[in-house]
């Protein structure tokens, strides 16, 4: 909820503005019900276009001198036709937003503050009628189309990123709450010994932004980014990233957790150590010398986590992502559907719900933002010849699961089918053509005497139409093999 930590500063800040602008207004005392109510209405419509999170309406100030004469109207005692003048107002206005009444003395005088949210959803209307402020004046806002559509356009693109997490500290406790080092350092940025300079930067990177009374809110980019602790913010705590470590290859049966309450940008490095260090490893002996090797490939599981964290959808009700550690596999969930047909991962442009995050990890060396990810997971898994890796989509979540070595054998039908259509994607997006029976043989490491299997996995994918031939005329010697969708002209054919 907004609120004003400093009335005095706040009252003071606007009144050196040189006239009342579309997000406050100055007034002496109390005046018609009605007028207020299509005000509150226009400035929080006004406030939405402006890019303000919020507007006022202050009582004590002389309208043309903004001098501050004090003002006898008292909310608390105002009625309307029995109506406390506070409920009147709000059943009124549709949607409902959460205005707030504020009363305080400045230079010893009574001022009365209405704090008005910004509109959010759409247009704010008092008794069925939308309002808008141009310059200090109230009209009616269906006189100006295209000021009400833009209302309807950014209430259609508002995100998460931009929301506030904290409002209204001292720029003191925004070095206590966000790790600037990391920040900094992650850029390879030397660190400035001028505060100043460091609150500029990190407005310019939309991590905190101004109060109009002079104090400061950090957005929800700048808290999930870089918090030196996600506890300080319940609701934005549970979107901390957990790794939970299983005995076996079953849920029933898990020996670790672990809770990384810190910003994801700051903390991603931390991150990956818990799942390197839970992670289980293979023994192998090379010229005589034992060595540790991670089970699972560990670019692949970097990319993964980076995906699920910038991907996911803030929105969504319940825990952030989880990392689940088996002994035969990892899995990496995220609340929220992906944007795009997870069968095309590979060869889809990049699509994110959390553009500024996304940004942000790109600038701090965490991920390209180029929707290159699944395929350098697909990659990983391939040049090890490991079990593809697998998608898992419901319309809540999306979940990654990446295994560890598995024998040909052991390989299912869906297995096989999966691994050859995503050898044939990677090698039609890095302009490889199609595949062949000769890079199939390769992709699962099959030895000269079976490679009779090589038939059978290309033939259990072109019956699944998940591969097509690239020229159905050519020989069988030099045939090749292209993913289904590359074979799909743009008029669907």
């Amino acid at each position: 909820m907004l609120t004003i930590k400093n009335i005095p500063a706040l009252v003071k800040q606007l009144c050196s503005h040189n006239q009342e602008t579309e997000w406050f207004e100055f007034k002496a005392n109390y005046a018609d019900p009605k007028i207020l109510g299509q005000n509150i209405s226009a400035i929080a419509n006004s406030c939405a276009i402006s890019g303000k999170s919020c507007g006022y309406i202050i009582w004590g100030i002389q309208d043309d001198s903004h001098q501050i004469i004090g003002t006898k109207f008292n909310p608390d005692s105002k009625r309307v036709n029995k109506e406390d003048l506070p409920h009147w107002l709000s059943s009124r206005l549709d949607p409902p937003i959460n205005f707030s009444f504020h009363k305080d003395t400045v230079d010893g005088k009574p001022v009365v503050v209405l704090l008005i949210p910004c509109a959010l959803s759409g247009p704010v209307r008092f008794n069925n009628e939308a309002y808008i402020r141009v310059g200090s004046h109230t009209t009616k806002l269906n006189r100006f189309r295209e000021k009400e559509s833009l209302l309807w356009q950014l209430s259609n693109s508002r995100n998460f990123e931009s929301g506030i997490a904290i409002e209204s500290i001292q720029e003191s406790d925004i070095f206590e709450i966000l790790d600037i080092e990391s920040y900094f350092s992650l850029q390879n940025i030397p660190l400035s010994q001028n505060k100043s300079y460091i609150i500029q930067t990190l407005q310019q990177e939309k991590l905190i932004s101004q109060c109009d009374d002079g104090s400061w809110n950090i957005t929800n980019l700048g808290f999930m980014s870089f918090a030196r602790n996600l506890a300080q913010i319940y609701l934005l705590s549970r979107k901390s990233i957990r790794v939970v470590k299983y005995s076996g290859n079953a849920r029933y049966n898990g020996n670790r957790q672990e809770e990384l309450q810190v910003g994801y940008t700051s903390g991603f490095s931390r991150v990956m150590e818990v799942i390197n260090y839970l992670s289980p490893t293979d023994e192998n002996f090379n010229n005589g010398v034992r060595k540790q090797n991670l089970r699972f490939p560990i670019n692949a599981v970097r990319e993964a986590v980076a995906n699920a964290l910038i991907h996911q959808d803030f929105t969504e009700p319940g825990t952030g992502p989880i990392i689940e550690i088996f002994e035969n596999r990892i899995e990496i969930l995220n609340l929220g559907a992906p944007l795009i047909n997870s069968k095309q991962f590979i060869n889809a442009p990049p699509q994110t719900r959390n553009q500024a995050m996304a940004a942000l990890f790109r600038r701090c060396g965490i991920c390209e933002e180029l929707g290159s990810g699944w395929d350098k997971i697909v990659y990983e898994t391939e040049i090890q010849q490991l079990p593809p890796p697998l998608i898992t989509v419901t319309p809540q979540s999306t979940k990654v699961s990446i295994f560890g070595a598995k024998s040909l054998s052991d390989m299912n039908y869906k297995d096989r089918i999966q691994a050859v259509y995503l050898h044939a994607s990677l090698r039609f997006v890095t302009q490889q053509n199609g595949i062949s029976h000769t890079t199939v043989q390769k992709r699962f490491g099959i030895d000269s005497t079976n490679s009779f299997l090589v038939s059978q996995f290309i033939s259990e994918a072109l019956e699944s139409g998940e591969i097509i031939p690239l020229n159905p005329n050519a020989d069988r010697e030099s045939m090749q093999y292209i993913p289904y969708w590359a074979g799909i002209s743009e008029n669907g054919e």
